[in-house]
């Protein structure tokens, strides 16, 4: 019995946690007595949850969607997530801001495998032999964590789904379970959440590498805004993606923005995290943030995940950054402000394209652009200086599509093995899960939300320690206010305009953009019928310096304005062909609805799939 209920707080835990994923019929479930009386066993049945995938039962495992990782290839994890968005692009247009999704690509829900995992530790938690003590309560509040975050996963993805908190008996009727609503859904992952504030240790360092209660109480705040923005802009575009059944929204949507708030404001009002000025470089700073690859001890960084290319722990963000295929867009850098904190908008805009690089220049622009995007004579990985971006390369992974190449990440001052270009795997950049900066910007947003001008002071506050460390001016709303006639948001209220803009800046390319776009039910603005568009090309020293091997129409596409199309629009009549009357959510498996599925019914189809 002893070596038995060792093997259940192994890693791999595939014996007892049978899997329930929602897309098969549930399996029987072994048991022992002893499983789980120890918090080093419960620990060591944690760290699954801790890792990129988490083992399931019969053997291979499903990505783990509560632990952020950086790529293994050039289209995913944290530095590439926003590909699927408007501040990345691609040589293709993306398929689901494209509205060329169908049913067919829809996947089994692999959160529902890990729920089952953390399901099962909850119901034989209590088996432990010292349940008073901080270890045990330490666990508990991981275990609550956890589900809460593949929850919330399941909800950005797929709307209100079942709420389940125990492992399915082998009762193929207990799957027939509806789906809760939006607003249910939401409720129960805050409810897991305040249990894990309640039980997580209060930490004042990322030292552990384990969840804490500010790591808890970060995910709150990011979990009730977004709740409380999807269900005011939708509901305010009156689609099909709001709760129907909700009768109090104001009131709902005013307590979900007060937990953003007031989760926020505890992290804030501890006085431990502050954002990070690694050597009190205005012009380097929030660039070596992304590129220190041991954050231990930083203070900014409340969690992080390591990668160490020594013990073949490695990603490719370096190999496909700089001169990747995936590249800025035009949009992106033309939100940063000027030095002055100032739209960049105008003949001082156009002018400023005219000669490369002249428009990221720290000394022209917020210094936050030229720490994300190359400007020429910027150091790269392998000693060279950024002069162009690779337009011309013949290597469709290292062409550059927009003119705008990507810096934020790229590993400049790397000593680990290999680690140039033509070796992959090599790289180190940490993977950072949060924050200080989140917890400011869900802190302002949610402020802004519940009545910008009464909390004007309070937003500028927060957002000063983002300001301070590029050496920006303080926010001030009328002076930053774009009415510009082709600004997506010149009608949005001021206070609300801002919060969103110093979002988009400071967490550009860390994968929540498109997250962002959906909550605010903002693909109509940002998305339909816009082009992916890069740099102006005509009439440049962009033109100039490529004349000679690149032509127009033919390895260089060109709007009619004369800027870079970073993707083909031959035969189209429009832009990205996002619809807005289904894209907001993503299709459920067919075997997943209808009579006669798994679910025998009980589950519909997202609208319009």
């Amino acid at each position: 019995m002893k070596k038995k209920h060792i093997l259940i707080s192994s890693m791999l835990c595939l014996g007892l946690v049978s899997c329930f994923d929602m897309n098969q019929q549930p399996q029987g479930e072994l048991s022992t007595s002893e499983a789980f009386s120890s918090t080093n066993e419960i620990q060591t049945y944690l760290n699954m949850f801790y890792q990129g995938s988490v083992p399931v039962s019969g053997g291979g495992s499903v990505a783990n969607s509560a632990i952020k990782t950086q790529s293994s290839s050039n289209s995913n994890g944290i530095a590439f997530g926003d590909v699927a968005s408007d501040n990345l692009l691609t040589s293709t247009f993306d398929s689901r801001l494209d509205g060329r999704m169908s049913v067919s690509d829809a996947v089994e829900m692999g959160d529902y495998r890990a729920i089952r995992n953390v399901n099962f530790l909850l119901q034989n938690i209590g088996r432990c032999q010292d349940q008073e003590s901080a270890a045990f309560k330490q666990c508990l509040g991981e275990a609550y964590y956890f589900r809460a975050a593949y929850y919330f996963n399941l909800l950005k993805n797929y709307g209100g789904v079942t709420w389940v908190e125990t492992p399915l008996d082998p009762d193929a009727g207990l799957m027939a379970m509806p789906r809760n609503t939006r607003t249910d859904l939401t409720n129960h992952i805050l409810g897991d959440l305040d249990l894990a504030i309640e039980n997580l240790n209060e930490q004042s360092s990322n030292a552990t590498g384990r969840v804490h209660r500010d790591v808890a109480r970060a995910l709150k705040s990011e979990v009730a805004l977004f709740a409380a923005t999807w269900e005011k802009y939708h509901r305010a575009e009156n689609d099909d993606f709001y709760d129907k059944e909700l009768t109090n929204a104001d009131a709902q949507i005013q307590d979900w923005l007060e937990q953003a708030r007031d989760a926020a404001y505890a992290v804030i009002s501890r006085g431990v995290w502050q954002i990070s000025r690694l050597n009190n470089n205005p012009l380097t700073d929030y660039r070596d943030l992304f590129v220190t690859l041991d954050l231990t001890g930083n203070q900014e960084v409340l969690w992080w995940k390591q990668y160490n290319v020594a013990a073949n722990i490695g990603n490719n963000v370096t190999y496909y950054a700089c001169e990747g295929g995936i590249s800025v867009s035009a949009s992106l850098v033309d939100d940063y402000l000027t030095r002055e904190g100032r739209p960049f908008v105008g003949q001082d805009k156009l002018d400023a394209k005219r000669t490369y690089g002249a428009e990221l220049d720290p000394d022209v622009r917020d210094p936050r652009l030229s720490q994300t995007v190359f400007m020429p004579g910027q150091p790269m990985q392998d000693t060279r200086l950024f002069e162009w971006p690779s337009l011309d390369n013949t290597t469709a992974y290292h062409r550059n599509v927009t003119g705008y190449s990507l810096l934020k990440y790229e590993e400049f001052n790397s000593n680990s093995k290999g680690g140039l270009y033509t070796s992959e795997g090599q790289g180190e950049t940490p993977a950072i899960q949060v924050r200080y900066a989140d917890i400011l910007l869900n802190y302002a947003e949610a402020l802004a939300e519940l009545g910008g001008e009464a909390n004007a002071q309070a937003i500028i506050q927060a957002l000063q320690p983002l300001r301070d460390r590029v050496g920006m001016p303080a926010v001030d709303f009328a002076r930053e206010y774009n009415t510009d006639a082709d600004y997506p948001f010149k009608d949005l209220d001021p206070y609300i305009q801002a919060v969103r803009r110093e979002r988009r800046v400071e967490k550009a390319a860390e994968n929540c953009r498109l997250t962002d776009i959906l909550r605010w039910a903002a693909a109509d603005e940002l998305i339909v019928n816009k082009y992916p568009v890069g740099a102006l090309y005509t009439g440049t020293t962009l033109e100039q310096h490529f004349a000679d091997v690149l032509t127009p129409g033919e390895n260089i596409q060109l709007n009619a304005d004369g800027y870079i199309l970073s993707a083909s629009i031959a035969g189209r009549t429009g832009g990205w062909g996002f619809r807005v009357d289904r894209d907001y959510l993503l299709p459920i498996r067919s075997e997943m609805v209808g009579a006669g599925s798994l679910t025998g019914g009980a589950w519909e189809q997202n609208p319009k799939w």
